[in-house]
């Protein structure tokens, strides 16, 4: 929980990993590079004090985590969003049953995530069942553009992918969490286009799909598809820390998700350990979008904020939020800014 100026904030922090980047769990040069793209974006997005050594950011420790993300990160509750990235790390990069045991050692304070991907066949529904059956999954995370021999991507709208969604629905894992944003070396960048996106949550309906970075750098085919999908939701990885870089560029990047979607669709995440929480949600606390942009995108009320930080993300999962922290139902339609309500397409 995080408390400014009298007002309060229940924190769900959506996109967590613990990954290792060891060198040692290399498997070829793509799983040394993909660590050392990830570190280039925490190095040149984040605030001077807050930078890692590469050598602690491929292994930072239990409880490295535990203590940036609760001890003095405001996080109520994390979320672990999987990638296994198999074909370039031997154990794996950033697996459920790494991250599943993070959780079982800290009760109270983390969700697990599955994933899965399509090309895996039977077989690896057999492995989603076991997967929720050990974790009781409500989510899973999907990585699109994943490497599997030959196979350099997948789409949701593969027919491979179907039995995968409806197995989804039948063991009650509704939040599916997809990888749609910036590429990492040495992955495709066409096979994140968020276009696929539209196709399963029309022929779904009773899965949330969130999007995570909000489909950057195709912000605007991302909103154009969310605003006509109601069960399509903006992640704001990857987005978050423009907030201290480009300010005027994350105005502009919630300013178009407010217009098209409206604050009950939108997530905060850090995308941990990338970038941390502590500074992200200070910043947005503090941040308003600019006077002369507020005429287009309105402004940021303490109530929006309380959603995006946590509430919205808490319904997903359908988490306890203390009484304290809620906003009354009664006075949601009141709080929203000027020019945030979503735009409905026909």
């Amino acid at each position: 929980m995080y408390e400014k100026n009298g007002e309060k904030y229940y924190v769900v922090d959506s996109h967590v990993h613990f990954w290792n980047g060891r060198p040692e769990n290399n498997r070829n040069r793509y799983g040394e590079g993909f660590t050392a793209c990830f570190y280039d974006y925490h190095r040149n997005l984040s605030p001077e004090e807050y930078v890692w050594t590469p050598e602690k950011f491929g292994a930072y420790s239990e409880a490295d985590l535990v203590h940036d993300l609760f001890e003095i990160g405001y996080v109520d509750k994390a979320i672990f969003q999987p990638t296994y990235l198999t074909d370039f790390y031997v154990d794996g990069f950033n697996t459920t049953e790494r991250d599943g045991a993070v959780a079982e050692n800290n009760p109270g304070k983390f969700i697990t995530n599955g994933a899965w991907d399509p090309r895996d066949g039977e077989e690896g529904l057999e492995k989603l069942e076991e997967l929720h059956a050990r974790w009781n999954l409500q989510g899973v995370k999907l990585y699109t553009a994943e490497w599997k021999g030959d196979s350099k991507g997948w789409k949701l709208s593969d027919p491979s992918a179907e039995p995968y969604l409806r197995k989804c629905i039948e063991l009650g894992i509704t939040n599916i969490h997809v990888h749609k944003g910036p590429t990492i070396y040495p992955l495709n960048r066409d096979a994140f286009d968020v276009q696929d996106i539209d196709y399963a949550a029309s022929i779904f309906p009773e899965l949330n799909f969130i999007v995570e970075h909000v489909g950057l750098p195709r912000l605007e085919d991302f909103c154009w598809i969310a605003t006509q999908e109601s069960n399509v939701y903006g992640g704001l990885a990857v987005a978050m820390p423009f907030i201290h870089s480009r300010p005027r560029y994350f105005a502009q990047i919630i300013g178009e998700l407010l217009y098209w979607i409206g604050e009950d669709r939108i997530t905060f995440a850090s995308d941990y350990a990338i970038w941390q929480p502590k500074w992200l949600i200070e910043k947005f606390v503090d941040f308003q979008i600019p006077e002369d942009m507020q005429s287009e995108y309105g402004v940021l009320t303490p109530d929006v904020k309380r959603k995006i930080l946590g509430l919205n993300a808490a319904k997903l999962y359908g988490l306890d939020v203390p009484a304290e922290l809620r906003i009354a139902e009664d006075t949601e339609d009141s709080d929203k800014p000027v020019g945030a309500s979503p735009v409905q397409v026909a």
